[in-house]
């Protein structure tokens, strides 16, 4: 028998005239109704960095950091899988000529990212795989191929975040200029941008025909000379490479200066921040957005995340704790300029649903003090208190980052051109 007291999911439709009183008595119907048709809950979306043993650099020290794996790919690969489980984004890799600031307490060493990041694309499944390449010491050439490759053994799920050096060591590494200074470097950048995604156009998506009976496996007339001639490169092309599954990966930008918030504006796909509060953050992404408006780009295509460094615990005098003793086994104090979080994974949801809510930010890139500690609590007590909330997704909504970036798949601009 059924329960009198459960209503029922159906009952029979009232009488307009019916619905009228029941509305006179009962106000929570309309508002009912404007919740329902008011527009959807923004969805965020989340990065991690999965560099070195963690944001903290002597985080190697920490229990659980399982130092003598540091430059194991498996045990990279079994990050990625946490992040994979948790549904993120993308996962990043730093990278740079230059070694870690000299200080006994700090890891130092790096492998190379774009080359971790091939190794593991088919050992990974939805999440993004976000590899930074220097600029100022790398040919464009190299860089177009490196992260097409990334793209293609990944099937659609590599991005490039954008390196630069202004560092006379970095310099010293290769002997061919002296250092620079930041808005040189930023300027070069931004050539080197323009070269790499020519080259990732060069070939159009269908100029590999593969005709056995003819011998020929391209259509010569789509492959295209990108004939670049700037201040800083002069290439020719096309790439050796066939373009690659999302076309052009994403481009990730670290905003860190005002001439790197302009050349996000201009260039960039995903735009990383550094905010301490919820009114600078937004102050920022209107800036990257007003700067792309003035480039002739929809500011709707830009997704800006705000960089989050976080200690999670099961409550927030346990999180201080760890951040002591990781503060302890470095001698000095944290201040990373950007968002730090210090708490639980509670407080830590409300802060990504708050400021997304409020459009301070399309999401974060969230930077673990320990990796392996503070990752396993952001996929397994952060992330579901986000679905559950209804402002992070619960599966991939396509096979590449821009699908799950809700970026479209560029159109090839020589394909185009000849149209």
């Amino acid at each position: 028998m059924p329960d009198s007291n459960l209503t029922p999911l159906f009952t029979p439709a009232s009488s307009s005239a019916e619905q009228q009183d029941d509305r006179a008595t009962d106000p929570s119907l309309d508002a009912l109704d404007d919740l329902l048709d008011g527009p959807p809950r923004r969805s965020a979306h989340l990065g991690v960095d999965l560099s070195d043993a963690g944001a903290r650099a002597g985080a190697w020290r920490a229990v659980g950091s399982e130092s003598p794996r540091l430059f194991d790919g498996q045990r990279l690969q079994e990050l990625v899988a946490t992040a994979q489980r948790g549904v993120l984004d993308f996962a990043l890799f730093d990278d740079t000529f230059s070694l870690q600031p000299t200080r006994n307490t700090t890891l130092r060493g790096r492998l190379d990212a774009a080359l971790v990041a091939s190794r593991l694309a088919p050992r990974s499944a939805g999440i993004g795989l976000v590899a930074t390449v220097d600029t100022t010491h790398t040919e464009p050439f190299h860089v177009s191929k490196a992260i097409a490759t990334v793209d293609h053994v990944s099937a659609g799920r590599a991005a490039w975040q954008v390196g630069w050096s202004t560092t006379e060591s970095g310099a010293a590494l290769f002997g061919r200029k002296g250092a620079q200074d930041t808005a040189d470097a930023v300027a070069e950048a931004e050539e080197a941008i323009e070269v790499v995604s020519r080259l990732w156009d060069s070939w159009e998506d269908d100029a590999e025909i593969r005709d056995v009976a003819s011998g020929r496996f391209v259509d010569r007339d789509k492959l295209h000379y990108v004939d670049y001639d700037g201040v800083r490169f002069a290439v020719k092309g096309p790439s050796i490479t066939p373009r690659s599954p999302q076309a052009q990966p994403p481009v990730v930008v670290r905003g860190d200066s005002a001439e790197a918030l302009a050349l996000a504006g201009r260039r960039a796909d995903v735009v990383r921040v550094r905010a301490t509060t919820l009114d600078g953050a937004r102050a920022l992404r209107d800036q990257v957005r007003a700067a792309a408006a003035e480039a002739g780009r929809n500011p709707d295509d830009l997704r800006v995340l705000v960089d989050v460094y976080a200690v999670i615990g099961q409550d927030r005098a346990s999180a201080q704790a760890r951040l002591d003793l990781l503060e302890g086994l470095e001698g000095i104090t944290w201040d990373t300029g950007s968002l730090t979080h210090v708490g639980t994974a509670r407080d830590l949801a409300e802060v990504v649903e708050e400021w997304v809510e409020a459009g301070a930010a399309d999401g974060f890139t969230i930077r673990p003090s320990s990796l392996r500690t503070d990752l396993d609590a952001l996929v397994d007590d952060v992330v579901p208190l986000l679905q559950e909330a209804g402002v992070f997704r619960s599966t991939y909504p396509g096979s590449t980052l821009r699908d799950t970036l809700g970026l479209a798949r560029p159109a090839n601009r020589y394909a185009a051109a000849i149209a």
